[in-house]
């Protein structure tokens, strides 16, 4: 057994095919890396209670974002030494400089993806030069090594959290928001080259130039290897497919960001 395991999850079939792209660029990577890949569908939510289950009907985000952190527990009380945890949408386009951050500390031995949040300072202008940068973590990447003290305290009050909701859940309650909250107090480790590209930032990307680019570049001093696509947006007015597809192209010609 491999002493890595990179997990993945996507309902099937794939709703946009370029997403297939970006798992087989994970398990490539994650093959020449000499980690385990497990790869897993609707099985996701069985490891979740039902009351979770119930109350998650119309919020399938919230279940995901709970129910990986169950997978990771899982698989690290399992025996593996470092479990790993990406979206489906996460693009691995510089493979040879992506290496994952380990510690000996217990207070370091995990990560959290980077995430700069680039949006026009008016949501409501679909054209805009005028942009403003939000810096957080996300969880479309999320490493956890054995012996990490940061997991299940997460975990626990995530799913306190949820139980506790009784009114509106926003689809990043328990995930990116409570994340960002828990790290602004504490400052988790990060995987800074792990990132997250927001619509407008790709569509400047395309044309390598633009208002949300170069603020990108100005607020994001680390070289990104792999960033997650922002899926939940593609099929947009804001973003289509095919400029997820052409992106894509992009990246892996090119191996930079």
């Amino acid at each position: 057994m491999s002493k890595t395991l990179i997990i993945q999850s996507h309902r099937q079939p794939l709703p946009q095919d370029w997403l297939q792209t970006c798992m087989e660029s994970v398990e490539s990577w994650a093959k020449h890396s000499a980690y385990e890949y497990l790869f897993l569908d609707d099985e996701l939510f069985g490891i979740l209670p039902d009351w979770v289950l119930e109350k998650t009907q119309q919020k399938v985000v919230i279940a995901t974002d709970l129910a990986r952190l169950k997978w990771l527990q899982y698989y690290l009380a399992s025996g593996y030494e470092s479990v790993i945890w990406m979206d489906a949408d996460f693009l691995i386009f510089s493979p040879d400089t992506f290496k994952i951050k380990t510690s000996t500390s217990p207070l370091e031995r995990y990560t959290l993806g980077r995430e700069i949040w680039i949006q026009p300072k008016d949501i409501n202008k679909t054209q805009s030069n005028q942009y403003k940068s939000y810096k957080k973590v996300h969880n479309a990447f999320l490493h956890f090594q054995q012996g990490n003290h940061f997991l299940d305290f997460y975990t626990s009050h995530a799913e306190r959290l949820l139980y506790k909701n009784t009114g509106n859940m926003p689809p990043q309650f328990i995930g990116p928001k409570l994340l960002t909250a828990l790290h602004n107090i504490v400052q988790c480790p990060v995987q800074e080259n792990a990132g997250m590209l927001s619509p407008w930032l790709i569509k400047d990307r395309l044309k390598n130039e633009g208002a949300a680019l170069n603020l990108f570049r100005k607020t994001s001093p680390h070289p990104l290897a792999a960033a997650n696509l922002c899926a939940s947006l593609s099929d947009s007015d804001i973003l289509s497919g095919s400029d997820v597809k052409n992106l894509i192209n992009q990246l892996l010609s090119s191996g930079e960001f």
